[in-house]
């Protein structure tokens, strides 16, 4: 994706040529790898994603990012919180990054999961996917996408109308922030997602089709980033979780070729259907 330049007014600065997207995924909780999580509330991070929490906020010390992004459910916001903190940045709030909708799977253990049907067709054809009384891959992805596109046509033109999908507030009946201003040049932001969405939206800054989306890994608090300039994107950084080589091997279930459903617990967490 790339957004077409426009002219400006003499009196006014040039719009910035690029714009950074830097996702990071929630820590952990005590369902993240054995359970679908989905959009159940009352899931916070465990003393483990607290802990990556607090790192992944390190991690970003020195950055300036236009405006910080959340999910609206506890796992993110709490990671977006701690990132908060460190960097001096309120958290904002889009609904569009929520996690996909799993509907009658949410909640479910991934080993029970993996002998439903649909499982293959999550694993090897996701964009035909739809979760009984849930929502589709493909239209989770659409909104994740649609979302960045809007932000980046705020930092790159912040002169722009607001994005035409109306922000929680706007929707509310409450007057929304407004289009944010730009700290560094190129700017930078930063968005606490899910690893599903994370990975849809990688895979459309790559050019791939969602079908092959599995072949992505995004673990717990890792950082992924995308810097979209005028004419194409570039991946940056892919699964950053700032620790060694090691730590990054395939978990058992991608040696045996099987993608982490919802995104998984990393390398370092409990195997799905062990706690």
């Amino acid at each position: 994706m790339a957004t077409p330049a426009a002219p400006a007014p003499h009196d006014t600065p040039p719009a910035p040529e690029a714009v950074t997207l830097i996702l990071v995924r929630h820590g952990m909780t005590d369902a993240t790898g054995p359970r679908l999580a989905g959009r159940a509330g009352g899931l916070h991070l465990n003393d483990t994603g607290r802990a990556q929490a607090a790192d992944l906020a390190a991690r970003l010390a020195g950055l300036r990012p236009a405006v910080l992004l959340s999910s609206p459910l506890e796992r993110c916001q709490e990671t977006a919180e701690a990132v908060a903190e460190r960097l001096g940045v309120p958290v904002t709030t889009d609904e569009r990054f929520i996690e996909c909708d799993y509907g009658s799977w949410t909640g479910r253990g991934l080993v029970e999961l993996s002998g439903e049907p649909l499982w293959r067709v999550v694993q090897d054809h996701p964009s035909a996917a739809r979760f009984p009384g849930g929502e589709s891959l493909s239209a989770a992805s659409a909104r994740a996408v649609e979302a960045v596109r809007d932000w980046n046509t705020r930092l790159l033109l912040p002169s722009a109308p607001p994005p035409a999908h109306p922000a929680p507030d706007e929707a509310a009946g409450r007057e929304a922030p407004p289009a944010p201003s730009v700290p560094q040049d190129p700017p930078a932001y930063v968005v606490c997602s899910h690893g599903d969405i994370i990975k849809a939206i990688v895979a459309d800054a790559l050019g791939m089709h969602l079908d092959l989306f599995q072949r992505l890994r995004v673990d717990p608090c890792s950082v992924t980033s995308i810097t979209y300039a005028r004419t194409r994107p570039f991946l940056n950084k892919l699964n950053d979780t700032g620790e060694g080589l090691a730590t990054g091997l395939p978990t058992a279930a991608e040696a045996g070729g099987e993608a982490a459903v919802g995104g998984g617990a990393g390398a370092r967490g409990p195997a799905p259907g062990t706690a």
